[in-house]
């Protein structure tokens, strides 16, 4: 058997009935030249004693984590058993739109860039009910200028909608697990220049409450870690871009960063000045009147012309 085209990789945890959601729909795809491979890392045999039931569907290649992993770490384990020319990364909890969605990914390919990603609907277990996400052109074309955008809006979307050739060697930042998917796409987008969106609805996204947006968002322990492991990585110049000086002055309102202690005790020591005034600023205020919109914008408005007319981006 032939190297496969695309290999379909799965990092998978415990989570039966959401992996056999996924497989289903693997199964009856139309385009056929793929490979899966599964990383586990479930703390028993449930999901390898599972997969023999898949043996006649296609072939599974299957890797137990013992001890397990974790996120990310268990997707980079899955990407690097691949062999195929592009790789699929699928969440266990997300599935195939439709029968023809991978042939539709593997027609994409032919349009050049080596990172692909489609519009897809969020798929809210605990009411059964659909939510599109599409893309804009105009905002494909702004991330491309300037990538650190993505920590406004992630406008890409959850690994599972996208596709990427076997040439871009980056791996997910394996100290991280909030903001790892929008960080792992800034340094592509960085190194390739380009991307290529598919318009249609290609892939479902399972959102339930075992999800990690659940116990990290706004949680000054995991977000401010984070952020600044961004702030190390690609500096204060993307903050002169005034959407990402206010996606930073959203995540510090967000958190309740209210002191320069606040900041220190959940990140590192040091800060750029630049988010120290931001976090004194914003200290002046209630949190009542920060959560108000317009108060809020014309307060990070101040701090972004303050700290540009003192060169602190």
């Amino acid at each position: 058997m032939g190297q496969p085209f695309i290999s379909i990789c799965i990092p998978a945890y415990k989570r039966l009935p959401f992996l056999t959601r996924l497989l289903n729909s693997i199964a009856e795809q139309t385009y056929t030249d793929f490979e899966v491979i599964l990383s586990d890392d479930s703390p028993d045999d449930t999901v390898s004693d599972f997969l023999k039931s898949y043996e006649h569907h296609f072939m599974i290649h299957y890797f137990k984590n013992n001890p397990s992993l974790g996120t990310p770490a268990n997707w980079n384990l899955a990407i690097s058993k691949a062999h195929g020319e592009w790789i699929k990364l699928m969440h266990d909890d997300d599935w195939f739109t439709d029968k023809d969605s991978l042939q539709q990914f593997a027609d994409a390919t032919k349009q050049g860039p080596k990172f692909i990603y489609a519009a897809y609907s969020n798929f809210l277990e605990h009411n059964q009910t659909k939510q599109l996400v599409q893309h804009k052109s105009k905002a494909i074309q702004n991330i491309l200028k300037q990538p650190l955008l993505l920590l406004s809006e992630n406008i890409i979307g959850p690994p599972s909608v996208t596709l990427f050739h076997k040439s871009i060697s980056e791996k997910y930042d394996e100290r991280m697990k909030w903001r790892v998917d929008l960080e792992y796409y800034i340094r592509i987008l960085q190194q390739e220049k380009e991307v290529y969106a598919i318009s249609q609805n290609l892939i479902q996204v399972g959102v339930s409450e075992s999800q990690v947006t659940n116990y990290c968002i706004n949680v000054p322990s995991v977000e401010l870690p984070e952020g600044h492991i961004l702030l190390t990585k690609y500096g204060t110049a993307p903050l002169k871009n005034i959407i990402v000086f206010d996606a930073w002055w959203r995540i510090l309102r967000n958190c309740g960063i209210r002191s320069l202690q606040d900041l220190t005790q959940f990140g590192d020591q040091y800060w750029p000045t630049c988010i120290q005034q931001m976090v004194l600023l914003q200290s002046k205020f209630s949190s009542h009147f920060l959560k108000k919109g317009i108060f809020s914008k014309m307060g990070m408005t101040y701090s972004y012309i303050q700290n540009y007319i003192q060169g602190k981006l």
